[in-house]
Parts: structure tokens; C-alpha cells; sequence
């Protein structure tokens, strides 16, 4: 039996995470998997219900678990609220009480996705792997705003980069043995000992190529010549930004899944984010939640078999020319959330 919590979040979290936990219901019957999956709020859902928006006993009922899906989370109607009570605070503390410290976002170019943005020959190659440092930096550093004045500090320990560099380098012997190390060298003291770090542990990993890149460059390099990357390596918030910029390559960040690794428990989360605009009007794109679906078996479960099954059932969708309102084209199918999930499901089964 495997045990699995579903946070739904707010605005089309719970559209994505239904999807989600019909594929979970579909892999179960397939496989003959017994399976658990509870359902909790999350985020700004938490906050009207508890007053908060991650309580503590989530925390706790989180870590007795095998696996967590969340949604997304974010309203605009909690903004007006004080920061550590807004949906965003929420996250941020569950990934910080779990010790979710490695982020990792897969973006892939599906052929037949019916990217609007680009041409397929730009990017069909493209397979690009974010390992993203996610306990640290400036989104956990100390702050300060006043009338006049305001700062944010990045913080990091040589521990806190030499656990994410090394999870890079294991990532990056997986595949063609090529790692971007992205930082700001060349002005941030951070940067300097997180490329220290990079150069101190390569010598465990002589197989590996390394490649050290300054942000603004692997900004400009990930939308010119996005073939070139493997594994992109990053701290907390260069890694924020450049998967979601990257994610644009697969033509919507609706196709991003992402796992967030190494504490009590994994957490699977797509990469967008709760769209309150489209919520309820069935054209949100289940896809990232699917193809973290696929992550969960892949990192959590060691059924890398599963993970490649779901991957090819997205892919023959898509290639059989359905796509949501977020990746269409004139060529594509448009279809909703509810029916790009039966169609995957069908795939899969």
C-alpha cells in the first residue's frame, strides 16, 4: 500500500490535482498497485478554514505519507493579507519543515504540443533537466521593508550548495554527462562560493563536463540555443526564474512538472501557477500534473517503467494533434482539462 496526500491548493489546483489523482487511479488498476489517497486544504483554502496557511499538524500528517501532490497555490484576494499569512507562505514552509531542498524540472519539447511561440525545428531537440537548490537564498534569507528602505538577504551555507551540487552531478551521469552550473560569480559572494563548491566536487565526478555560466547569459543562451543544455544547476531564485523562462521552450508552463526532493517526504507540484482568471472553466492544462505523476513513480517508487509509460501516453495525445487553449495552434484539437486527461488515461491503460 502506498499513501499519498493531494493539497489542492487554490484557483485550478484542484482541477490539475483531479486529473492527477484520476492517472494515479488508472496507474493503481493497471499495475495492481494498492494505493491510499487522502485529500487536505492547502494554501489560501487553509487559511479560511484554519486560519493559516499551512498549520502544523499538515506538517506532521505530511511526513507519515509516501508521496504528496500539491496543486498551486495563490489568490489574489489574500494579497491584501500580512506576508506569513498569504498562500505563498504556506509553500514555502512546507518545503522548508519536509527539508525539500532539490528541486528538480524537467522541460521537454513534445512534438504535436502546437507551441505558439515557437518554431518546431528551434526547439524539437530540446530535454533540459532544472536542478534547483530550494531550502535557501534570498526567499529564506533575512528582510526588511520600511517607508524608504527594504532588503532581502541571500543566504547560504557551503553545506546547503555542496548537497544540491552533488544531487546535479548525479543527475547529469544519467545523461550525456554535461552540467551547466549557473551563477553571478562575478558579483555575488554566494555565487563565488557556490562556484567554488562546484569546482571542489567536480574532481569526484571527473566524467562530467562542466560548464560554469553566468545567469544573465544562460537567460539569453536558453532562448537562443536551448539544445545546448543537459542539467542546469542553480540556487533557490536563479533557478525560479530560469525554469519558468525555460519552460516556455515546451510551449506553456502548463506543460512543467516538477519534484521537490530529499527530506521526510517527496512533493510533485506542476509549475504553474493557480490561474484564478480560468479556474473552474475547464481549460486548465493537466499535463504538468500528469507528467508529475510520472516524476513521483520515477524518483519515489523506482518505477522508472511507470514513469515512461505515462510520459508516452502524454506524448501520443499530443502527437494524435489534442491540445489545450494554452498550447494551440491552428492545427491542434483544442480540448479541456477534463478530456486531455481521459485521452492520457486511455493511453495509458
Amino acid at each position: 500500500m502506498i499513501n499519498i496526500l493531494v493539497l489542492p491548493g487554490d484557483g485550478i489546483g484542484k482541477e490539475v490535482s483531479d486529473s492527477a489523482v484520476k492517472v494515479l487511479e488508472a496507474i493503481g488498476k493497471k499495475y495492481e498497485i494498492a494505493m491510499d489517497i487522502d485529500t487536505e486544504v492547502f494554501g489560501g483554502k487553509s487559511y479560511e478554514k484554519y486560519g493559516e496557511p499551512c498549520p502544523n499538524q499538515l506538517i506532521e500528517r505530511a511526513k507519515t505519507m509516501d508521496a504528496i501532490f500539491l496543486g498551486a497555490v495563490g489568490h489574489p484576494k489574500f494579497d491584501v493579507l500580512p506576508s506569513e499569512l498569504r498562500p505563498e507562505k504556506g509553500l514555502l514552509k512546507l518545503r522548508k519543515e519536509l527539508d525539500l531542498y532539490c528541486n528538480i524540472r524537467p522541460v521537454k519539447y513534445y512534438s504535436g504540443s502546437g507551441s505558439k511561440i515557437w518554431r518546431e525545428e528551434r526547439v524539437k531537440n530540446t530535454n533540459i533537466t532544472f536542478v534547483r537548490e530550494l531550502s535557501g537564498g534570498a526567499y529564506y534569507g533575512e528582510r526588511y521593508q520600511g517607508e524608504d528602505f527594504a532588503y532581502d538577504r541571500i543566504e547560504y551555507s557551503k553545506e546547503q550548495i555542496e548537497r544540491i551540487v552533488r544531487k546535479g552531478f548525479e543527475v547529469a551521469q544519467m545523461g550525456t554527462k554535461k552540467l551547466h552550473s549557473i551563477d553571478k560569480s562575478n558579483v555575488l559572494a554566494t555565487s563565488k562560493m557556490w562556484r567554488a563548491c562546484v569546482n571542489d566536487m567536480h574532481k569526484e565526478y571527473p566524467e562530467v563536463e562542466v560548464i560554469h555560466q553566468y545567469v544573465d547569459n544562460a537567460a539569453a543562451q536558453l532562448m537562443s540555443n536551448p539544445e545546448q543544455f543537459d542539467v542546469l544547476l542553480t540556487e533557490n531564485m536563479f533557478g525560479d526564474i530560469l525554469s519558468d523562462q525555460g519552460a516556455i521552450l515546451s510551449g506553456s508552463l502548463g506543460m512543467l512538472p516538477s519534484a521537490s526532493l530529499g527530506g521526510a517526504v517527496d512533493l510533485y507540484e506542476p509549475g504553474h501557477g493557480s490561474a484564478p482568471d480560468i479556474m473552474g472553466k475547464n481549460l486548465a492544462n493537466p499535463i504538468g500534473s500528469i507528467l508529475s505523476i510520472a516524476l513521483m513513480f520515477k524518483y519515489t517508487f523506482d518505477r522508472p517503467d511507470i514513469a515512461e509509460k505515462v510520459e508516452k501516453a502524454v506524448e501520443s495525445v499530443l502527437q494524435k494533434g489534442y491540445c489545450t487553449m494554452d498550447i494551440s495552434s491552428p492545427n491542434c484539437m483544442v480540448i479541456g482539462t477534463k478530456e486531455m486527461t481521459e485521452k492520457v488515461i486511455v493511453e495509458i491503460e
